[in-house]
């Protein structure tokens, strides 16, 4: 059996990063692991300039002209192959698609954008969620076929960080690490780790630095911010490893906001602290792993601070559990046997 793999990524570049060891290849959702379930790949290659038209008519163009054999699209994403999708809901594009459904489905406000999605869902042969509430919140759509979705463990690399842990010592002392952007409350960050002093690793992005500076005037002592303009996984997962607590301080969504954050601390057997989000597949204080923190929450955010930094040995703990649940489900390997379950059986 072959699956078609498509990703909103530069493929060819993390494929290459991943064979000399500088990329996880959990971001390629198991494509690199198919071949061990007997499900040959046939690789998406597209640079994406960002220009949502221009990429969404490269993709569906190669994925329609694609002229090696394949039995199932396989994609992350459904941005930029949205006419393929399109098609396969009309019939007229032959092989079943799974897709992975970043968000739950939602009733569109507008009755004609309701009736468009109806249809375009049907191109939809299987969706797979990160977590079961994302799977409950998309039922309450009529778009939503229960027989059509699966929630499916997404998990890191652990091969890759045991290997950048072999190179990467920790720190004597205690250092906690921000590494995400997307809907991040750096504002309820900065204030914890102002009234503390403990130290902060941030990386942000270079654009928001006008954002940030007035953020930190007289507040950065004991934060040491890095600004990145694309994203190096490899050279912050570096910094990551030397840490001793990974923090998630996030606004309020409606989906899995940190799950990457959150499954690269498991692997590294990182203590967390996460802002609480009922849409993570794993609830991170019932495991033994991490602390919740409400949204815009300074006072709880200070109070786990210092009982992290104050100790030592539970924090250590809190990561061996962390790994323990990494090891048994949200690893590169157990995503990779799901989905290769659910493609055999589309």
């Amino acid at each position: 059996m072959t699956a078609y793999f498509y990703h909103t990524q530069d493929t060819e570049r993390i494929v290459r990063e991943w064979k000399q060891g500088t990329f996880p290849s959990h971001f390629l959702y198991g494509a690199l692991q198919l071949g061990d379930y007997g499900i040959d790949v046939v690789w998406h290659h597209q640079r994406h300039t960002y220009k949502r038209l221009r990429d969404m008519l490269v993709a569906s163009w190669k994925v329609l002209t694609c002229s090696k054999r394949y039995d199932v699209l396989y994609a992350t994403h459904s941005l930029g192959i949205e006419p393929v999708i399109l098609l396969r809901a009309l019939r007229l594009y032959r092989h079943p698609i799974v897709v992975w459904h970043h968000q739950p489905v939602v009733k569109a406000k507008n009755p004609l954008r309701e009736a468009f999605a109806r249809l375009f869902y049907r191109g939809m042969d299987h969706m797979i969620f990160f977590s079961e509430k994302l799977m409950q919140d998309s039922l309450l759509s009529a778009k939503a076929d229960p027989r059509r979705m699966s929630m499916v463990h997404w998990g890191a690399d652990l091969e890759y960080y045991d290997s950048l842990q072999k190179t990467n010592s920790r720190p004597v002392g205690m250092a906690f690490i921000s590494t995400g952007k997307e809907l991040r409350d750096f504002e309820t960050l900065i204030q914890a780790f102002h009234e503390t002093g403990l130290p902060l690793t941030l990386f942000a992005e270079k654009k928001r630095q006008s954002y940030f500076e007035p953020l930190l005037a007289g507040k950065q002592a004991n934060i040491d911010l890095h600004y990145g303009d694309r994203p190096i996984p490899h050279e912050i997962a570096q910094y990551v490893a030397r840490s001793r607590c990974v923090c998630i301080c996030c606004q309020r969504s409606n989906y899995t906001v940190g799950l990457t954050t959150v499954v690269e601390a498991l692997a590294l057997g990182l203590p967390i602290l996460c802002t609480r989000n009922p849409q993570m597949p794993m609830d991170i204080e019932a495991e033994g792993c991490g602390f919740w923190l409400e949204v815009g929450d300074v006072r709880g955010w200070v109070e786990k601070l210092r009982y992290i930094a104050s100790h030592p040995d539970e924090a250590e703990a809190m990561g061996r559990r962390g790994r323990a649940l990494a090891d048994r489900y949200y690893n590169v390997r157990q995503c990779t046997e799901e989905v290769a379950n659910i493609i055999r059986q589309t």
